[in-house]
């Protein structure tokens, strides 16, 4: 097969897809219902236009295919295949996954309050949210769910999307659930009434060496800025100068919030980002004064999975000499989506203009058809050395910009840090994976915690008491190995003994936060990870 009829191949369904669909936005508008049509031919008075012709053809598809056909279904696949023809970050989404899509950026939803998880076939509650419904109730970490409402969700194989069904709904309305607590023969009930529920989206703001602050950022949500606030002042008065915004692995979100948050980093009229299409005008953003880190020493840290947001504050950092970049190459999302609602509750988030840093760079890495292998460009990195090696990275000088303090910066492809950071494959193996993947580390640490959870929390009142006082020994370390080989992980000597240490910190991280929620985790985690290690030895 020539290269054209290949290409051809490929593109034509998505060309078809793409014509449907227009016709069906346009048709809406621009024609009246045509009732039931049995024939190609059409009435000489209506204007024959594309609009009316792809409207037609749905009709015809569903009016006379071999086989029964959903139009709305038809329809709505279309839409998707028609976007993807435009870029990877256009797309539909259908009104029944609408909540549970916008849910993070809103940065709330309603529900009962409780983080858990399906263990031996019950509900787990890992822990009640502060403040929330179950909270208000009693409601505990380490009781378990058997029934809402009428339905037995013990023993019956339920998965974590039908509890979600069950527990989630609107704010006001009630819910009964029963409960097992261990220590307890008599079952407890209580009548939640659902309440709107925080996503936080700041992570483990803590004082992490004498006046250098850390925090992590998962998302960009509209409450993201007054989380970030919150954190500011709260480490501010322990007498934080110096702090690091972890933004590793952070997707993006609101790009209000980005900007906000770079406003309280930059001194007075510095620009921010500015984006521009072709149907949107120029729009610019620039800091005001008076922010709140303007006087704070500030570190940055992204990888290859901090996009869209993340990039721009950081983007907006590095091109005003404002801080240090620490990491990786970032994603590399230049492309600004527009949301729209229609009727039926479904949505659409169009791609309406690329923003640009203060220096004028357009990080949007390039894209095509083969969207897997935009996506998949993170493993792609690795296996060209990327990750491992800043010397396998290579900048064309046509993509060349300065900061005002002359550092040279580059665009067409994400944001390259000013401190390069490999990735860390120091005594990784094969059996360390292996316990990763099939989630052995989590397991062990939620049952280890399950049988003692009291007791461990009356010895060490916090995370980071528990980070300085908890030792994982060796019958403790003994313990994850047997319980690695009952789920047919097979031991290897050698690899245990070179991945021992951090099995050991990976444990330890793993039950702190079974105990102290992601905050637990994290001020262990930071302690061994060079990346954030750097960023505080940079400040000193």
């Amino acid at each position: 097969m020539s290269k054209k009829r290949a290409l051809l191949f490929i593109f034509l369904p998505l060309i078809i897809a793409f014509c449907i669909v227009f016709g069906i936005f346009l048709g809406a508008f621009l024609t009246p219902s045509s009732g039931n049509n049995q024939t190609l031919i059409f009435p000489k008075a209506k204007r024959f236009n594309t609009a009316t012709k792809l409207n037609e053809i749905l009709n015809f598809i569903e009016d006379t295919y071999v086989d029964s056909v959903d139009k709305k279904d038809l329809t709505e696949r279309s839409i998707t295949s028609m976007l993807t023809t435009l870029d990877p970050h256009s797309y539909y989404i259908p009104a029944k996954d609408f909540d549970g899509m916008n849910e993070p950026l809103e940065g709330n939803f309603d529900g009962i309050g409780v983080e858990f998880r399906i263990k031996n076939d019950t509900i787990l509650i890992i822990s009640p949210i502060v403040n929330g419904p179950s909270d208000k109730l009693g409601i505990k970490a380490g009781d378990r769910i058997v029934k809402v409402d009428t339905t037995n969700v013990a023993g019956v194989g339920m998965a974590n999307a039908d509890v979600i069904k069950l527990l989630k709904g609107p704010r006001g309305t009630k819910v009964k659930v029963e409960i097992v607590r261990q220590g307890s023969k008599k079952r407890k009930h209580f009548t939640i009434i659902r309440d709107r529920i925080p996503i936080f989206s700041i992570d483990a703001p803590y004082i992490i060496k004498d006046d250098i602050g850390y925090m992590r950022i998962t998302r960009f949500a509209k409450t993201t800025y007054d989380e970030f606030m919150k954190a500011s002042r709260d480490l501010r008065n322990q007498g934080m100068k110096k702090l690091v915004i972890d933004l590793r692995s952070n997707g993006g979100g609101v790009l209000g919030a980005a900007t906000m948050i770079a406003d309280e980093i930059l001194t007075k009229n510095k620009m921010i980002v500015y984006t521009d299409g072709r149907t949107r005008n120029k729009n610019e953003y620039f800091s005001t004064s008076g922010g709140i880190l303007e006087n704070c020493e500030i570190a940055i840290l992204i990888n290859e999975n901090s996009a869209s947001a993340s990039e721009i504050l950081a983007g907006a950092i590095q091109d005003n000499d404002r801080g240090t970049v620490v990491g990786r190459r970032s994603f590399g999302k230049g492309l600004v989506q527009e949301q729209v609602m229609w009727p039926d509750g479904s949505g659409l988030r169009l791609t309406v203009a690329r923003y640009y840093t203060p220096t004028g760079r357009c990080i949007q890495k390039p894209y095509g058809a083969n969207i897997e292998q935009y996506h998949a460009e993170a493993y792609n990195r690795y296996e060209n050395g990327e990750l491992l090696s800043a010397d396998s990275i290579q900048f064309p000088d046509s993509l060349k910009f300065y900061t005002p303090g002359g550092k040279v910066v580059y665009g067409g492809g994400g944001i390259m840090p000013d401190l390069f950071i490999p990735l860390d494959t120091n005594n990784g193996t094969n059996y360390l994976y292996a316990l990763r993947y099939k989630g052995i580390i989590q397991n062990f640490a939620l049952n280890y915690v399950d049988k003692q959870r009291e007791a461990l929390k009356e010895k060490h009142k916090g995370a980071l008491e528990f980070k300085d006082n908890f030792r994982v020994d060796d019958d403790l370390f003994n313990s994850i190995i047997k319980f690695a080989e009952e789920n047919e992980i097979e031991r290897n000597l050698q690899e245990i003994i070179t991945s021992k240490e951090l099995i050991s910190i990976g444990l330890k991280a793993a039950i702190s936060r079974n105990l102290f929620n992601d905050f637990g985790y994290y001020v262990i985690i930071n302690e061994t990870d060079k990346t954030v290690q750097k960023a505080v030895t940079f400040f000193k």
